[in-house]
């Protein structure tokens, strides 16, 4: 399949174009999915709690979102409600959480997550997910 540079179906074959937002508190959660993310190719940009999480999203527009729900100054539920309610671009929201409410993932699903995974989680499932969404446009 041919298309023309930068156009959204290169984007998905070659995910350069694309960036992605990580939002989680916990260090070593960040590096694993940034590095894995950032070896698939893709831009990433990182915030490690709620408020941080909607600065980043405001000013740099980010194709997907990875959110964890449970962080401190800003709930990944109260950041969640926000992207969808304020984001121009409502990106695709992947919801990740070690919490093991079913409750969690009901919220999560009914304020706008396009997918929820509970950590532990299988980083290659994470990044199908993310680049279906991506090539779906969600």
């Amino acid at each position: 399949m041919t298309s023309r540079l930068g156009s959204k179906a290169s984007r998905v074959n070659d995910p350069t174009g694309f960036r992605v937002l990580l939002v989680d508190d916990d260090e070593s959660i960040l590096e694993v999915i940034s590095a894995a993310f950032e070896h698939h190719g893709y831009g990433v940009l990182e915030a490690r709690d709620g408020s941080e999480a909607l600065v980043r999203a405001e000013r740099d527009a980010p194709d997907l979102v990875v959110l964890d729900l449970v962080m401190p100054r800003r709930s990944g539920f109260a950041v969640l409600d926000r992207l969808r309610q304020r984001h121009a671009t409502h990106p695709p929201i992947i919801v990740v959480t070690a919490n093991t409410d079913p409750r969690h993932e009901q919220f999560a699903h009914d304020h706008g997550a396009d997918a929820f995974f509970r950590k532990p989680f299988d980083i290659d499932s994470l990044l199908q997910t993310a680049a279906d969404l991506l090539k779906n446009g969600r």
